[in-house]
């Protein structure tokens, strides 16, 4: 795997990470002893019917995206660890290194182009 395409996915994926775990403590607090791991806080909106309604639903939708968030937390995650492994842009389907298109455009892809076609 080319040097170059390597650095600029790991400025990518650092980015990246940055990113998504500012998004999830605007809304959840993460756990310490658990890598990439949050729980979302419940919202109080005030002690109506209407507000607990809010709350309730905010809530709901918080826990969805948190589940979205971490799922792409932890594949940013993974790619890095394979950066450092050296084991970076290798396809886990194939085992064929992963297209450099594919990387610079996705950093934290698992498969070459091929491999995800098929599912």
């Amino acid at each position: 795997m080319d040097e170059q395409i390597i650095k600029q996915a790991k400025e990518k994926l650092l980015a990246e990470k940055k990113r998504l775990e500012a998004e999830l403590v605007s809304f959840a607090d993460k756990k310490e002893k658990v890598e990439n791991d949050f729980t979302s806080r419940f919202p109080n909106y005030g002690d109506d019917v209407d507000s607990n309604a809010a709350e309730v639903d905010q809530f709901a939708a918080n826990v969805a995206l948190e589940q979205d968030l971490e799922k792409l937390l932890q594949d940013v995650s993974d790619a890095l660890a394979k950066i450092e492994e050296g084991k970076y842009g290798v396809c886990e389907r194939c085992g064929q290194e992963i297209e450099k298109e594919r990387l610079l455009a996705y950093p934290a892809a698992r498969e070459c182009q091929r491999c995800k076609d098929i599912k």
